[in-house]
């Protein structure tokens, strides 16, 4: 049986606004379930460990589907029993997904033990993917040689138009386009439809732009997993 981790986020505070984030649910049950649904074991892991926030927007009937009524309705909730970055030894795993929502801007962005973490995971050729403000997490990362793991890299994330449309853009920390486009050496690539579904492949790594682009991503990731 393959074996993943996903890794969310410990942090609730939407900047300085008096809000609350987190993770975004639908970036998260989208690929939990289309993990579990083709047998893959899953670990999920945070920052801090315990219970996960979730983003108060994201509960909201609109942003719902199918997965996360699912989810909802699961009696062992698991983002409220996160395994501590600490305790993960990446050698058990296949492979790494980071879902989004805007709380991995602020700590998996900076967090020493999930640079080590995705810095491992990507200099064994596991998979490594992440979606929407996911990427934040990949921003420490290093390749073998020192160099920015990202470093002539296709990727994508949460631009900065869509950043503007959800008037987040002076909240954040940074634009992820912009750090993802300076750490990436202009490698970065969106799609300008707001919110439409958006990937990219390079080689191992795999990202998505927007919350529509998770389910898309564990396809592909489910194929490399193969």
């Amino acid at each position: 049986m393959k074996k993943i981790l996903m890794v969310v986020t410990s942090h609730d505070s939407l900047g300085n606004t008096g809000k609350k984030t987190g993770i975004w649910l639908s970036e998260f049950t989208e690929p939990y379930f289309g993990f579990l649904d083709n047998n893959v074991e899953i670990v999920i892991a945070s920052p801090k460990g315990g219970t996960t926030p979730i983003d108060p927007n994201s509960l909201k009937e609109e942003a719902l589907n199918e997965s996360t009524n699912r989810y909802l309705n699961l009696e062992n909730k698991v983002l409220e029993h996160t395994v501590s970055l600490e305790k993960i030894n990446f050698q058990e795993f296949d492979g790494i997904f980071y879902p989004g929502g805007h709380g991995p801007m602020w700590d998996l962005s900076e967090d020493e033990k999930n640079a080590e973490l995705v810095s491992n995971f990507y200099n064994s050729g596991k998979i490594v993917a992440a979606v929407c403000h996911g990427p934040a997490a990949l921003i420490k990362g290093k390749k073998a040689s020192g160099e920015s793991l990202l470093k002539n890299k296709k990727v994508t994330g949460f631009s900065n138009l869509e950043e503007k449309a959800v008037n987040l853009e002076k909240v954040v920390p940074f634009l992820l386009e912009d750090k993802l486009t300076e750490l990436s050496n202009n490698h970065y690539e969106k799609t300008d439809v707001l919110f439409a579904p958006y990937i990219i492949q390079d080689g191992f790594l795999l990202t998505g732009q927007n919350p529509a682009s998770a389910l898309p991503l564990v396809e592909k990731f489910l194929e490399l997993l193969k």
